[in-house]
């Protein structure tokens, strides 16, 4: 991590949320001015438990709509840009959903989503009957807090459980992807499946024949992926 996620996009703000080994990532990022942003941390003892513990820790941190972002995913900064130009109710979360997965996904370990109209009905690892995929990416309004704090009273420490209260309210919209690429690394496979399609990703189509011919097989040479 050579700095935060959403930088690319403009966010100058950052709340990250750290557990295990959290140290490596504040000597890495410090607090942002190399970056031209500001970064706070927030310590999350309790990082053994569901992602839904570690959302909620930033609780007080936030007032107004905030982007929430999973640190082990990778993505297209366009996607953030397209969701940050979306429109959202003070009431609202909206979630960036995949109806078109790539190969390089791990579907069997993804969260499955299922939409109706233009809002989330329901979401879940284990969903059999589901039309896209979850990317973890979000923005979010505090009304996520309240939903967490009552889907854990229930027992349900995932972020996914907060999700489905929302759902249940008709306040969870959903952002389709146009396309773009995003992957979810839990392992070192995810980690080698990234690598490969974004080297491949480098032989870009609007490449003209110079570049395709001279500059971007160099660049595909000093890359330790391909």
């Amino acid at each position: 991590m050579d700095r935060p996620k959403g930088v690319k996009s403009g966010i100058k703000e950052f709340c990250i949320v750290t557990g295990y080994n959290g140290e490596k990532i504040r000597e890495q990022l410090s607090d942002g001015k190399k970056h031209g942003v500001k970064i706070q941390y927030i310590q999350n003892d309790q990082w053994t438990k569901g992602n839904a513990i570690s959302v909620l820790k930033a609780k007080n941190y936030f007032k107004k709509p905030f982007v929430l972002l999973m640190a082990d995913h990778n993505y297209d900064h366009r996607i953030l840009d397209r969701l940050l130009k979306t429109k959202i109710g003070k009431d609202e979360c909206i979630l960036c959903v995949d109806n078109n997965p790539k190969d390089h996904l791990n579907i069997d370990d993804a969260t499955k989503v299922r939409t109706i109209d233009h809002r989330i009905e329901t979401i879940g690892k284990n969903l059999t009957d589901y039309n896209c995929i979850d990317t973890g990416i979000f923005i979010c309004n505090p009304v996520i807090f309240d939903a967490l704090e009552e889907s854990i009273s229930k027992g349900d420490e995932g972020l996914s459980g907060g999700v489905n209260v929302l759902a249940q309210r008709n306040k969870m919209r959903y952002l389709r992807l146009a396309d773009n690429f995003w992957i979810d690394i839990d392992d070192k496979t995810d980690l080698k499946n990234a690598e490969r399609f974004l080297c491949i990703k480098l032989k870009k189509d609007t490449d003209g024949p110079v570049s395709r011919i001279l500059n971007r097989p160099i660049s595909l040479r000093i890359s330790k992926a391909c």
